[in-house]
């Protein structure tokens, strides 16, 4: 084995592990191995394990406003969820974790880690302050690859958003994109509008305030 990592850009690390796919399956027995011994976040993205490191207090602050704001109107059938993982009913291997998901209310009484595409309204991914595009595009389209409805996500690197829409034929048909101040619509069954105002951005040492 002769992992590639990619330290001089970014301290995320990419690992390509091809030649240990032994069976259907076996990287995420790896990536599971990863995780016990390192506690880094792991993820499989197109037969390639991605390693991320722990978030930064900001990362964590975004997640933790839209985290408040979403619960209140969510119905009894749906939860917020963070570190619960999607997989791709495709592929034996790929699986991805997003930072925030909106899901089923019964997974909370299940073994299982992870939960299928179809039954997520929402999936939120924060952007880390060293990440680089070509990740940020692999992980979009893995979302659309596996047909989650909406995918919010938020940029704090310079204070705007996107939220892709409609996916179809391994892509997002639609995308809006906004800036920090300016309102996320979420459309049924969540039916809210996402205050950005207070979103912090790396780099600033207060968080933005209306």
């Amino acid at each position: 084995m002769d992992p590639r990592k990619d330290t001089e850009s970014s301290p995320e690390v990419t690992v390509t592990m091809a030649p240990m796919r032994l069976h259907a399956g076996s990287l995420r027995e790896t990536a599971e191995k990863i995780e016990d011994a390192t506690g880094l976040r792991i993820e499989i993205i197109g037969g390639v394990l991605m390693m991320s490191p722990t978030p930064r207090g900001k990362h964590g602050g975004v997640i933790y406003q839209l985290e408040r704001m979403i619960r209140p109107s969510l119905p009894e059938n749906l939860v917020a969820l963070q570190m619960a993982s999607l997989d791709r009913p495709d592929d034996p291997d790929d699986y991805v974790t997003p930072d925030l998901l909106v899901g089923p209310a019964d997974f909370l009484e299940s073994d299982d880690w992870l939960i299928d595409p179809d039954e997520v309204e929402l999936a939120v991914e924060v952007i880390s302050k060293s990440e680089v595009s070509r990740a940020i595009n692999g992980k979009v389209d893995w979302y659309a690859v596996a047909g989650v409805r909406l995918l919010l996500v938020v940029d704090p690197r310079d204070g705007t958003w996107a939220m892709h829409f409609h996916p179809r034929d391994g892509s997002y048909q639609g995308v809006l994109r906004g800036k920090y101040g300016e309102s996320i619509p979420l459309p049924k069954p969540l039916e809210l509008s996402l205050d950005t105002s207070r979103f912090p951005i790396y780099g600033e040492k207060k968080t933005l305030r209306s």
